[in-house]
């Protein structure tokens, strides 16, 4: 990370999944592994959110939920899709009602496989959303100032 990063927050939502990865993102948020040490505050609100994380797969009914959450955070923002089910739909893929991943409805940075995902892959993952962010960011101030 930066040493000008900004502290980015991040909004979870649960597509459709069994709650074993939820409860592993609940974990990495409280003190035993401690996300906010690398500046990631959880929040509920995506018009204030960097990160988007998603677990579970996606179908019919919360595709345009996730798409509408994508579309009101600003820019630059950072897609996780974390678990086996919103990487690629998982054991559900071959459902009717399921699309697949997250990459069906909106564009996915990093990929967290696992059922039920680790917390220390999340922490990982994390970081490494932060540095994204902090190389997106770069990359349109530089833009800005192409335009000037």
């Amino acid at each position: 990370m930066g040493a000008l990063s900004k502290s980015p927050w991040i909004i979870h939502y649960d597509g459709s999944s069994c709650n074993g990865c939820d409860i592993e993102v609940l974990a990495v948020l409280m003190p035993r592994f401690d996300l906010e040490r690398f500046g990631v505050v959880n929040t509920g609100n995506p018009k204030h959110a960097d990160i988007l994380l998603l677990t579970g797969s996606i179908n019919h009914q919360n595709a345009p939920i996730v798409k509408s959450i994508y579309d009101q955070m600003p820019e630059p923002k950072v897609v996780m899709a974390v678990g086996i089910c919103a990487t690629s739909g998982g054991i559900f893929r071959e459902c009717y009602n399921v699309l697949g991943g997250a990459d069906k409805v909106v564009p996915v940075d990093i990929y967290v496989p696992g059922c039920a995902v680790r917390p220390e892959a999340l922490i990982d993952a994390a970081v490494q959303a932060v540095g994204l962010l902090d190389k997106k960011r770069a990359a349109a101030l530089a833009a800005e100032k192409e335009k000037e």
